[in-house]
């Protein structure tokens, strides 16, 4: 049963909370990230659906991809000239949106923004989008992750699929690849639109992740035109004929690839409303498709995949091309996500990592480096990060371990120890291997590093080491976006 509206004095003393203690935090130099909301909600429950009335927002949710997805998006906004809220600190939980959207809210709960970009975890999503009524939802991936929070991975996409239903008016932007995300389209009346890559990048090796092997529809094992990464891809299954939907934004050829970013080619297929207005001209019905070329300015096949996401939301808020194609190419990278620091004159780049399918991503990117280069794996098991970090076992450490250009590897965080013994598996040599759980000595042997280092930490892991490393090199603290 859907729980009433709050009072408007119950709206202006959550707003007050939400704002009093946010500033508060601000002063004490903490993020305020989610205290914020809760605060808020101790007093009207629901006030995410008073300080969200009206707005346009768009919400992204997936296991990987969510931050960028959503800078790339809201960089477009901006570019448009429209004006745009976003939860940049990554507090993604229906407390820490609330925080976001209820701190910029009027004192009568009047939103000041008309336009937002939320990041949404996969499993607050059913608490959230009833509330704030999203314009659009994108799905990026489904993977295998924090398995002792959210168990396996069908259970995500059940709890997404749950978050959908209660806003069917809500435009799907669905991952064409992923034969979990694109089932979400079933059974739903909402409008749909996919995105996904038309081009294999990798191959299907036996040590390659898969969290989705069989047909969601009757279990057979899938069948693949081309593979890009892990279960993404050509999928069709060979029984019942699930197969991958063609996509409206689809990357048809890599023209480029570097540690600097990509160069792609995008066909475009005209929206329901452009074939709608063409029609009523006596033109053509069948949908028109036109080519275009897009530089990201962030590297990895992953980042593709996040630009081709991102270019579908836009398009569904009619954004003009121009300011989509100039946020991906200007886009920079959020706080640890490909996120980079000049150590006293050392290159260092932070790539999180969380879960298989994203760790061997970034594993792939650096076997991909030409030059050599120094490696800083970090791990926790805290509540934030899955207490279960036996996900290390199915990542693919041996493809940058069994490589010559790899000078050093520092390993730190509670589970060092368990990613020291990985690696050592993986074929890293005893005398390779330096363990530093202190972060602020770690910056200091960073810093003296002659080679680029690249930092692969999980979450809890990674706001530690950046907030010393941010200090180190004069950068902003992580909620100031």
């Amino acid at each position: 049963m859907p729980q009433r509206k709050p009072l408007l004095i119950q709206t202006i003393l959550a707003v007050a909370a939400c704002k009093a203690t946010r500033g508060a935090l601000r002063l004490a130099r903490r993020g305020g990230t989610a205290l914020p909301g809760k605060a808020a909600m101790l007093f009207a429950r629901n006030v995410l659906e008073t300080t969200s009335a009206g707005m346009e927002i768009v919400v992204v949710t997936g296991t990987n991809g969510k931050t960028t997805t959503s800078r790339m998006i809201e960089n477009a906004f901006v570019r448009s000239g429209r004006k745009c809220l976003a939860n940049k600190s990554g507090a993604n939980l229906l407390s820490g949106v609330t925080a976001e959207i209820t701190a910029n809210a009027t004192w009568l709960g009047k939103p000041k923004t008309r336009y937002a970009v939320i990041e949404c975890d996969e499993g607050a999503l059913k608490q959230v989008v009833p509330l704030i009524r999203p314009k659009v939802i994108v799905v990026t991936n489904l993977f295998r992750d924090q398995l002792d929070r959210y168990g396996e991975v069908m259970h995500t996409l059940d709890a997404i699929r749950t978050g959908i239903r209660l806003t069917p008016e809500s435009v799907l932007c669905l991952n064409a690849d992923c034969s979990l995300t694109a089932s979400l389209a079933q059974d739903v009346p909402n409008p749909v639109t996919y995105y996904g890559l038309d081009v294999a990048t990798g191959d299907q090796s036996e040590r390659t992740v898969s969290d989705a092997r069989h047909c969601i529809r009757c279990g057979a094992v899938y069948r693949y035109h081309y593979h890009t990464y892990a279960h993404l891809g050509g999928f069709y299954c060979p029984d019942c004929g699930y197969c991958r939907p063609e996509p409206e934004v689809a990357v048809t050829q890599i023209v480029r690839m570097s540690p600097q970013g990509s160069t792609v080619r995008m066909a475009l297929t005209e929206s329901a409303g452009q074939m709608a207005a063409r029609e009523e001209t006596g033109a053509d019905t069948k949908p028109a498709v036109r080519e275009i070329e897009s530089v990201i300015g962030l590297p990895a096949v992953y980042n593709i995949y996040n630009a081709a996401a991102s270019m579908a939301a836009c398009r569904v808020f009619g954004l003009a091309e121009g300011d989509i194609l100039g946020a991906l190419r200007e886009v920079h990278s959020c706080f640890g996500r490909m996120e980079t620091f000049d150590l006293n004159g050392v290159a260092v780049q932070m790539i999180l990592v969380k879960n298989p399918a994203g760790c061997n991503q970034a594993l792939a990117y650096l076997a991909e480096l030409e030059e050599p280069f120094t490696a800083v794996f970090c791990l926790n098991d805290r509540t934030a990060d899955g207490h279960d970090i036996s996900w290390i076992w199915d990542a693919d450490y041996e493809q940058i371990c069994e490589k010559d250009g790899l000078a050093r590897i520092y390993v730190a965080g509670d589970r060092a120890e368990d990613m020291q013994l990985r690696l050592k598996y993986a074929g890293a040599q005893q005398e390779q291997i330096c363990m530093e759980k202190d972060y602020s000595k770690l910056v200091a042997r960073m810093r003296e590093s002659s080679t680029p280092v690249f930092i692969l930490p999980n979450y809890t892991s990674m706001l530690a080491l950046r907030q010393v490393l941010g200090e180190a090199c004069g950068k902003k603290e992580f909620w100031r976006g």
